[in-house]
């Protein structure tokens, strides 16, 4: 019995030790409640709308003002013309649009139907019809509360706009694509130096003439290629197989994919020059980077509902970016410059994620 407590007492030593089995053991439940707690919810609050106000006056006010004290809603922009509305949405600055129709107030006085025109980014499905759902509520609530008026007296016109069908694939395509090529290509990556360092290859590369930099190109090269051929196959399955349109430039799209494709086989290669194993380099793969793509990339879960530190966290997940633009290109059929600023970030985060691999290779190296 003596032995058989000393022999589990070295085991407690043993966990006690590793810190590493400390952080999964304790902080993993930790973070996983926390995200699972704050991310996962259906509710939308703050969501950015546009409102177009033709009649200018006390009821038209008092709408608008109803809408914004609800705490669903944020007013992005006033629009002066239906003009602005097709460029706001391109932006993707806003996800709703409420247009509220001349002479307003007048029309309510005088009984008259009214049609409220409320028109929504379709392309994410879910979030279209729960805020197409708060605003009719609401306004349903602002027609009870006039006296001189029926609820009849107010009729909403809701337009779906990119996806007039409504089909959910619009948004599940898109974001399992983002998903599956930044697992496969930073897992196909994170395990390329540890391998090295587990077959003992690692000192042909230490001896080697090859600038750290080089040796790094050389890692990424085939991995691209065959990243590309993954994405070229997912989305030749959304086009033909799931149905999804292509409204914008198939160069361009091909342009994008090849940067995110980048960005995720470098970080993939980060995780890689920090791991001692292939076990460790899968573990980080799949648990620091399959939740934080799912929970914040805004792929399921809307980011403006969650708190504001996971909403400054998602900023630098990669997938957020290439989910705004390949919905951009494909349903939208934007441009470039609608999309350039997601751009610049994919192209600034490669850029960090090349020049902290580079130096941690070094250090290897060295």
């Amino acid at each position: 019995m003596r032995t058989f407590k000393s022999f589990v007492s070295k085991e407690f030593k043993h966990i006690f030790r590793d810190k590493r089995t400390l952080v999964i053991l304790f902080g993993m439940p930790i973070v996983l409640v926390v995200l699972f707690g704050f991310a996962i919810t259906t509710e939308i609050n703050n969501a950015q709308i546009g409102i177009l106000n033709l009649s200018k006056d006390s009821y038209s006010v008092k709408l608008e003002n109803k809408i914004v004290s609800s705490g669903y809603f944020k007013i992005n922009n006033e629009l002066q013309s239906y003009k602005q509305i097709s460029e706001l949405f391109s932006k993707g600055n806003v996800k709703l649009v409420v247009v509220i129709p001349d002479k307003f107030g007048k029309n309510l006085i005088n009984n008259k139907n009214v049609n409220i025109q409320v028109i929504t980014d379709a392309s994410d499905p879910n979030t279209a019809n729960i805020l197409s759902n708060y605003l009719s509520a609401i306004i349903h609530d602002f027609s009870n509360e006039e006296n001189i008026i029926t609820q009849s007296n107010i009729i909403i016109n809701t337009e779906l706009l990119y996806n007039p069908e409504n089909k959910s694939v619009y948004m599940f395509v898109p974001g399992v694509m983002t998903i599956i090529l930044m697992l496969i290509s930073a897992m196909m990556t994170s395990i390329t130096i540890a391998r090295e360092k587990e077959l003992g290859t690692m000192e042909i590369l230490l001896v080697s003439p090859l600038k750290p930099i080089i040796i790094v190109i050389g890692k990424i090269i085939p991995y691209l290629l065959l990243s590309l051929i993954n994405a070229i196959t997912i989305l030749l399955l959304g086009l033909f197989v799931f149905g999804m349109p292509m409204n914008g430039s198939y160069i361009l799209l091909g342009l994008e994919i090849l940067l995110f494709v980048l960005s995720s086989l470098i970080l993939g290669l980060l995780i890689s020059t920090i791991s001692n194993s292939q076990q460790t380099a899968m573990l980080i793969s799949l648990m620091g980077l399959m939740l934080p793509t799912i929970l914040l990339s805004g792929f399921i879960f809307p980011i403006s509902s969650m708190p504001q530190i996971l909403q400054i966290i998602s900023h630098i997940i990669p997938a957020k970016w290439f989910i705004i633009i390949i919905k951009s290109i494909m349903l939208k059929g934007t441009g470039f410059q609608p999309i350039a600023i997601e751009t610049y970030i994919l192209i600034i985060t490669t850029i960090i994620l090349t020049a902290i691999t580079i130096k941690k290779f070094k250090i290897r190296l060295e």
